[in-house]
């Protein structure tokens, strides 16, 4: 009976989560990439700019957040990243694009590198890859994983 009621719950908090979307009339995106590997990374950022002219077409406002950890990291790694330059792009087209950078593989990449490690200028850093992806589901953002 309690498994029940907890499927219950979740699904009340899906459909919650879901009415808040349209009274905010915002689509929001997360999207995540954790693999070293251009192919995914131009991938993922092909996937962000679809979603913005799909949604700017139709003039509705979509919110997009990627999170890069793990392998993925080197995405947003000054000296490293394949996909600098369209980054630096695009968050000048889109001011409220955010690439968000995980903190502790960032600090694990910095102790086996023994020196400090540059992010690229238009990563946020954040404590956890993980937590911040599980957070933004939680406020509703729609997950997705080139």
């Amino acid at each position: 009976m309690k498994k029940l009621v907890s499927v219950f719950a979740f699904l009340a908090a899906v459909l919650f989560a879901g009415s808040a979307y349209a009274a905010e009339g915002v689509h929001k995106i997360a999207v995540h990439v954790d693999q070293n590997d251009p192919a995914i990374m131009n991938l993922a950022l092909n996937n962000v700019e679809n979603v913005k002219k799909y949604y700017e077409g139709k003039g509705e406002k979509v919110v997009i957040e990627i999170v890069a950890y793990g392998p993925g990291l080197n995405m947003l790694i000054a000296d490293k990243s394949p996909v600098k330059e369209r980054i630096a792009t695009m968050s000048l087209e889109d001011p409220e694009l955010q690439f968000s950078a995980c903190g502790n593989t960032l600090a694990k990449m910095v102790k086996k590198a023994g020196k400090d490690i540059a992010l690229l200028s238009e990563a946020t850093m954040v404590e956890s890859g993980v937590v911040r992806l599980t957070e933004l589901q939680e406020q509703g953002y729609t997950y997705v994983k080139p």
